[in-house]
């Protein structure tokens, strides 16, 4: 059975050592940790040799592991449109004077140093390094996000040159990646370069194809948009690098609010999709499974746990049972029916 971890991200107002012991509590094996917070520092990975035996110190005295790390708000200024709104999810390090080009450039060598603090990091886990590869998941942010509606009308030009954007500065990233032995995990999402399998294929292509360029799968992102998720899994499965399980649902409230949000709050009765704790939104985690073993993944499930209708630690705990409800190991003692052949029994 695969691991069932939790991402902290939406925990980071908790320290480290708060929440450990509290993730074992609600069952899970280990933690994808975020980048903000204390929950991993990479710049203090990279400049104290300690800092890495100590934060595994701190996982394994609870019984936990780790899989991944996570960067995703430094990688969101990488290729945005960077303004005042960023300035809340950035190191002070990263945002510096603001100045928009040299936040995205700030940003980019930050996410290349998450590939080397990752590496360090996964080099002195106990016991020796995972068999599933090392991995940062993230963002990428999009210069032309802005222009998703297409109007005032926008050509294919201008939107490639957002492609060529995202190339530019991420294939640098990329190569320390490579050099690093590690892989980078997109999370599929809105407001990124790619946010459903047509604009996933064409930053794929925009990219090269690089090999440490994939996906940390989340099926939420996609399901309220009408993408098939289910057929990005088949679609990408080489590249699915990590996989997050979170629910979400659509189709309800009172039809005054679109995909779009119509700039309301999460939980606002109107809103037509929310994201849901798992197990209680519309994603279909059984053929999600399915479709996971049918392509190979052996790596961790990893619960992001976000529903604002609930308590958290309910949610979190509920959704960790839930997740193994759902997984199964790959049948690996032939067809069903094998056994019917005289010479099997």
């Amino acid at each position: 059975m695969r691991p069932v971890t939790l991402f902290t991200g939406q925990w980071a107002d908790l320290s480290l050592d708060e929440l450990l012991p509290k993730v074992k509590e609600m069952g899970y094996d280990g933690v994808e940790l975020a980048c903000w917070g204390d929950h991993f520092d990479v710049d203090a990975a990279l400049n104290d040799d300690n800092y890495v035996t100590n934060k595994w110190a701190q996982i394994t005295a609870h019984g936990l592991d780790c899989y991944a790390i996570s960067n995703h708000l430094v990688g969101q200024a990488i290729c945005d449109n960077v303004d005042d709104r960023h300035k809340a999810i950035l190191p002070s390090s990263v945002w510096g004077d603001g100045e928009p080009e040299g936040v995205s450039e700030r940003a980019a060598t930050h996410m290349a140093n998450a590939a080397r603090a990752c590496r360090k990091f996964m080099n002195a886990r106990p016991g020796g390094q995972h068999a599933f590869p090392a991995v940062v998941n993230g963002f990428t942010g999009s210069s032309i996000w802005h222009a998703l509606y297409s109007f005032p009308p926008t050509s294919q030009e201008y939107l490639q040159a957002g492609f060529d954007d995202f190339a530019k500065r991420f294939a640098p990233i990329l190569n320390v990646f490579e050099e690093e032995n590690v892989n980078f995990a997109l999370e599929v999402h809105p407001t990124e370069i790619a946010f459903d399998i047509a604009s996933t294929e064409r930053a794929l292509e925009a990219i090269g194809h690089h090999k440490r360029f994939g996906f940390n799968y989340d099926p939420s992102h996609l399901g309220y948009q009408s993408v098939d998720y289910v057929l990005f899994i088949k679609r990408f499965v080489d590249r699915i690098f990590h996989v997050h399980m979170k629910d979400v649902w659509w189709g309800h409230g009172d039809g005054s609010v679109g995909v779009f949000g119509g700039h309301t709050e999460f939980a606002d009765p109107r809103r037509n999709w929310d994201f849901r704790s798992v197990g209680r939104g519309d994603i279909n985690f059984e053929e999600i499974i399915v479709a996971l073993n049918d392509g190979g993944y052996e790596g961790p499930l990893s619960v992001e746990w976000e529903d604002a209708r609930m308590n958290r630690f309910h949610g979190a705990a509920e959704s960790c049972a839930n997740v193994r409800k759902y997984d199964f190991p790959r049948n690996s003692d032939g067809l069903f029916d094998s056994a019917f052949d005289t010479e099997n029994q």
